[in-house]
């Protein structure tokens, strides 16, 4: 069977770089491996087409998966400017995004409040958490018929399956975070 130059290619770059960023040597990682260091040298290389096994090891030795081995390559850093992150304003608020990448199970939410601005929460599946961080100003939570009064650096936990709801009763902005951990369906 010919050989893919591209994935070998792939799993070369990878390979080296992930021993690099662990600070070791082909020869060390080679040891961890139980592979001979020309093994590890031609993997290196991208002219190695390895059996299962050597890649097996090689994934042991640098703790990562196969699959990350011979995935393609991704940059380094990728930024994201504050405009292109999912917005959306319910009610009086400003909500946005804060990963543009979606987490299974969770949703992670900056929310801003105008002074007197107030947003109704939409009630999740039964089972969810959400977790509601206070940054700036006061957020006032109204949950299960309850108030809550958080200021910089509180945190209130609550069972997002029930009517919610945020204010801002002071007379500047209010910056919140929300982290919603979705119930899980089996």
């Amino acid at each position: 069977m010919d050989q893919d130059p591209e994935l070998s290619g792939r799993l070369a770059k990878n390979i080296k770089q992930l021993r690099e960023a662990r600070g070791l040597t082909q020869q060390q990682l080679a040891k961890l491996a139980g592979v001979p260091r020309a093994t590890w040298a031609h993997l290196e290389s991208g002219v190695a087409n390895p059996t299962l096994g050597v890649l097996h090891r090689a994934a042991a030795a640098l703790q990562v998966s196969i699959e990350e081995m011979l995935s393609a390559p991704r940059a380094t850093c990728q930024l994201y400017p504050r405009d292109t992150l999912p917005t959306r304003s319910p009610g009086q608020a400003v909500v946005r995004k804060l990963l543009p990448d979606p987490i299974p199970g969770m949703e992670i939410e900056r929310i801003e409040i105008p002074a007197g601005g107030r947003m109704t929460g939409v009630p999740h599946t039964p089972g969810t958490r959400e977790y509601l961080t206070c940054e700036k100003g006061e957020v006032q939570l109204v949950v299960g018929g309850e108030r809550f009064a958080l200021g910089v650096g509180d945190v209130a936990v609550f069972r997002g399956d029930q009517r919610h709801s945020y204010n801002n009763p002071g007379k500047q902005v209010a910056v919140g975070y929300s982290v919603v951990l979705l119930a899980r369906v089996i």
